[in-house]
């Protein structure tokens, strides 16, 4: 009987061990991973800036939508589309907030790939600090490793855009496929300075967490000594007054930040970096992002394969132009309506059978 629970355990530990066997026992991404994989903390202000709680003049929010003919009202109609938080934001005040299936204001959730968004935050920081001189610079500048693989001509713009041409498999249910060896597998570094080109870049836009990961570690490098969780604590998670600590999850202990996605955190703190681009970088007075930056980072730019709808890992509303936001897996939402003085978060354990997108684009047509 020893002989046969021992051999499991190590049958487990094996298993656990290796990107298949993590795959195989956590199944598919859920939001409860930020339990799952070690992680650099992130601390919350002693003196944490809270949105007030109330009305809002010009902003309204609906008590029923009507749904194939029939009026529901809103709180079921999120419930049953797996929402676990949703927050409606107008002019600084809550004048909407409401939790789902336990979850509550403290409750953590993964942002998933939203966290493609910050990645290109800290770049712009970085930027700011002199520690990366352009966005025009080839990637080969911080990664010399990447040209063996063909990516002398790869500049940091083609990662942020998404026109890199890297050759990447994104799917998220093939236990062997590259997005399972990012997300559960223990060698980011190793399998990122793996990766290839399937096309020359600035031809055509391609949707890649790899392409984000790289990012990350042209951050790393540009950091030096610093690493990715300890930059953002400084220069964006603080200053933003967050109410609540947080974390960046990462591959291994000692290892690198999931750059493309897993930062972990509360639907308010999440709300603040909507209200750091709103705002063109300024909180409270103080610029934490150049202005240029949010405003290169969330203008539509079409040539050399750029897109409309995507720019530097923010997608651009074609609903309500000037409005953009970060998504990620399961249906995690921030949404940025400039215009309208507007900040949407909806967290989820799945996107239910809606269109987000369409959803915030109509309220805020109702919003003055």
């Amino acid at each position: 009987m020893k002989i046969k629970l021992l051999i499991i355990a190590i049958f487990l530990f094996i298993i656990s061990s290796c990107q298949f066997g993590r795959f195989i026992i956590y199944n598919f991404a859920d939001i409860n991973d930020y339990k799952k994989f070690p992680k650099r903390d992130l601390h919350a202000n002693n003196k944490p800036f809270v949105f007030p709680k109330g009305r809002s003049e010009g902003a309204r929010v609906p008590k029923g939508l009507t749904i194939n003919g029939k009026e529901v009202s809103i709180e079921s109609y999120l419930q049953s589309n797996k929402t676990v938080a949703f927050l409606i934001i107008h002019n600084d005040v809550i004048v909407y907030e409401k939790y789902f299936s336990g979850y509550d204001s403290s409750s953590i959730v993964p942002s998933f790939s939203m966290a493609k968004s910050y990645t290109s935050a800290l770049i712009g920081c970085a930027i700011d600090d002199g520690l990366i001189q352009s966005v025009d610079e080839p990637v080969t500048n911080y990664i010399p490793e990447l040209k063996k693989n063909g990516f002398e001509k790869v500049t940091i713009k083609h990662l942020l855009q998404m026109t890199s041409g890297l050759d990447f498999n994104e799917s998220y249910y093939d236990p062997f496929g590259d997005a399972a060896a990012f997300y559960y597998g223990k060698k980011l570094k190793e399998n990122t300075l793996h990766l290839t080109l399937k096309r020359a870049p600035g031809i055509q836009f391609d949707y890649t967490s790899g392409t984000t990961q790289i990012l990350g570690l042209v951050l790393e490098r540009a950091l030096k000594t610093e690493n990715i969780t300890h930059y953002f604590d400084r220069k964006i998670w603080f200053p933003l007054e967050m109410e609540f600590d947080g974390s960046w999850s990462i591959d291994k202990n000692d290892g690198i930040e999931k750059t493309f996605c897993c930062i972990n955190a509360r639907a308010r703190d999440f709300a603040k970096f909507g209200r750091l681009y709103l705002n063109n970088g300024n909180w409270n007075g103080k610029q934490v992002i150049s202005a240029n930056w949010i405003k290169e980072s969330t203008t539509p730019d079409v040539t050399n394969g750029g897109t409309n709808y995507y720019k530097y890992q923010w997608w651009l509303s074609s609903n309500d132009p000037g409005s953009f936001y970060a998504e990620g897996h399961l249906g995690q939402y921030i949404y940025v309506n400039p215009a309208k003085k507007l900040i949407i978060v909806r967290l989820g354990k799945g996107y239910g059978e809606t269109n987000w997108n369409s959803l915030f684009s109509n309220y805020a047509a109702t919003v003055e």
